[in-house]
């Protein structure tokens, strides 16, 4: 099999994104200045933030009022109760709440931090408190899709960078997913020494997202969308749900 370089190019000049926007098309011209074509093999790398904030996921902190719950964990996490109280209205369990540190299981079944809400690069967003924070997409599956629907049916990966039990640092990962095989089951494969392969099974739109990541960049880049060119897509399709551990299997909870 011949293998040809994986390229991952950042789109350049994309504007700021607000509820109602047409990534689509936006993705085209952007597209278009880098002189790429788009072919059904390609993968686009999007960040969840431009998806939320085209969505209109935003929610004024201003508006929300604190349940006892939010009160009292606000005092051990030491955040804005209102800004708790968003979390919690987006998590389905609280599993770690220590000082400036809230994990929650979001109620799409991903473990991250702060139920994923987020104030960075986000207009009206304030660091004292009341002011303007992003939520994520209520489906990110479903957000992935209809973006490859309205590109022609190339792959779509929604990322997100996310913090590892045990490892410094953030890093890209998928949490939507559209006609790209997310996780690789390569049980019953042989290796080069002919054993049968027994666990092994690849989270490849993680893998993609986080080379994405290396070109997003996680600051003021400001290049949310990277093309990607070279992946081999032989695998059947599996969605970014595949890739969440059953909670029954989960041994480090």
């Amino acid at each position: 099999m011949v293998r040809v370089p994986i390229a991952f190019t950042a789109l350049e000049g994309l504007p700021e994104i607000f509820q109602g926007a047409d990534l689509a098309q936006l993705i085209l011209i952007s597209l278009g200045v880098a002189q790429l074509s788009l072919k059904t093999s390609d993968v686009l790398v999007v960040a969840q933030k431009i998806i939320s904030k085209a969505e209109g996921r935003t929610l004024e902190l201003h508006t929300v009022e604190p349940s006892n719950r939010a009160i009292e964990l606000a005092a051990i996490v030491l955040k804005d109760p209102r800004f708790v109280q968003a979390v919690l209205s987006e998590s389905s369990e609280v599993l770690r709440a220590v000082p400036h540190v809230l994990i929650t299981r979001h109620r799409s079944g991903f473990v991250m931090a702060n139920a994923g809400i987020d104030r960075s690069n986000v207009v009206g967003a304030s660091e004292e408190g009341a002011g303007t924070v992003l939520l994520l997409p209520l489906d990110c599956d479903a957000s992935a899709f209809r973006l490859s629907n309205a590109l022609g049916g190339c792959a779509v990966i929604v990322s997100d960078s996310f913090g590892r039990p045990w490892r410094e640092g953030v890093v890209n990962v998928a949490l939507g997913v559209a006609n790209f095989p997310a996780l690789i089951d390569l049980r019953g494969e042989k290796d080069r020494q002919g054993r049968t392969v027994q666990s092994t099974e690849v989270a490849l739109a993680d893998a993609v997202a986080a080379g994405a990541g290396i070109a997003m960049g996680e600051a003021a880049q400001s290049t949310p969308i990277v093309h990607v060119r070279g992946v081999q897509l032989t695998a059947p399709f599996r969605s970014g749900q595949s890739l969440l551990r059953p909670i029954k299997g989960d041994l480090f909870l």
